[in-house]
């Protein structure tokens, strides 16, 4: 009777690892155009590839789409390219049919991007539900857009660390985040975030005070100096209490509303993002969001 050896011989060894770099990899691609015909906005173009799709469950004068990613989400090594435009006067929300989960990298990150376009006197709002961060997970996002002088951009973004109903409270997972936003062609918000170690530097009172729900609120609008004392009160409304509270900033400037919210409570920061469409928008979130 034989074995198996616990030291595999080194041909072994290295035929795994070269299998492991030649592991084929998900690659998705969704691209939509839409524009006004008559009282509505519709999804003019749209292209999609790999394993995102893109769903349009109502329209009206403004179109509601939703992508979805029928691989379950993306581990080390996968690709997402999302770009969306509106063409003059189109009104355009865009969301995703659940959280986009971010598994385990082995080697590679996973790579995700938005680019879009907002046209002259269109309405454009980016609100996909949570980016969830698995133990070990590595994720590099990049979001670029151009909007028009007169035309509407709001984004929603939100990122979890770690399942916390699994207890994964203190995640292992890095986070790379790159935003670059041009008002007719003129650069008007740039940042860049790095996270490595993400739970155990979520920790510290001066990074995020043991937050585990980041979100960021970007709204370019010609109302967002208006609305600014609305969302403070809104978000004050949900703030909660202890373990679950919500802690949010809120400034405008340069035509501009940006809201940061943090806090230990997924489910909470959530509530905090609802309440905020409720007031930028006028209207209750996606129905996908329920």
């Amino acid at each position: 009777m034989t074995t198996p050896d616990a030291n595999p011989p080194m041909s072994i060894a290295k035929n795994e690892a070269a299998f492991a770099k030649r592991r084929q990899r998900a690659a998705g691609v969704v691209r939509a155009v839409f524009a006004r015909a008559g009282e509505r906005s519709q999804a003019q173009r749209v292209f999609e590839t790999g394993g995102l799709r893109l769903r349009f469950p109502r329209a009206g004068a403004e179109c509601e789409a939703v992508i979805v990613n029928t691989g379950g989400g993306m581990a080390g090594g996968d690709r997402a390219e999302i770009e969306l435009s509106t063409q003059a006067n189109a009104r355009a929300l865009i969301t995703t049919q659940a959280a986009e989960k971010i598994y385990r990298a082995d080697g590679a990150p996973a790579r995700m991007s938005l680019r879009i376009d907002a046209g002259a006197a269109s309405s454009l709002t980016w609100a996909p539900q949570e980016t969830l961060l698995f133990e070990g997970s590595n994720l590099v996002r990049r979001l670029e857009a151009d909007v028009a002088g007169d035309a509407s951009l709001l984004i929603l973004e939100s990122v979890v660390f770690g399942r916390l109903a699994h207890g994964e409270v203190r995640v292992d997972a890095a986070f790379s985040d790159d935003w670059r936003i041009r008002r007719d062609g003129r650069l008007v918000f740039a940042e860049a975030l790095r996270l490595t170690q993400a739970g155990a530097r979520l920790d510290r009172a001066a990074v995020g005070a043991g937050a585990r729900a980041l979100a960021t609120v970007l709204w370019l609008d010609a109302q967002a100096a208006v609305r600014l004392e609305d969302l403070r009160q809104a978000l004050e409304g949900v703030a909660g209490e202890g373990g679950e509270r919500v802690e949010a900033g809120v400034s405008a400037f340069d035509g501009m509303l940006l809201a940061r919210l943090a806090s230990p409570a997924p489910q909470r920061l959530r509530a905090a993002l609802v309440a905020a469409m409720q007031v930028l928008r006028g209207r209750a979130a996606p129905r996908v969001w329920a």
